[in-house]
């Protein structure tokens, strides 16, 4: 995901992709924890996009001040 695509949505389509992004991690920490994730890359990609997401959302939240 690019951060160019995550500045066209609006704040609620943030929040979505966010919850959304916080799920898939849990779920792959889990995977990680009972040893049945295989590819470990996926958990370190979710963790980057999850910051993309929060980086786009606080300069939205500040433009708006």
């Amino acid at each position: 995901m690019k951060a160019s695509e995550l500045r066209e949505k609006n704040l609620p389509e943030l929040n979505k992709e966010l919850i959304s992004l916080l799920k898939a991690h849990f779920g792959l920490r889990m995977q990680l924890a009972t040893q049945q994730l295989s590819n470990t890359k996926q958990l370190k990609i979710i963790q980057r996009d999850i910051a993309r997401v929060k980086t786009v959302i606080t300069q939205k939240s500040n433009n708006h001040d």
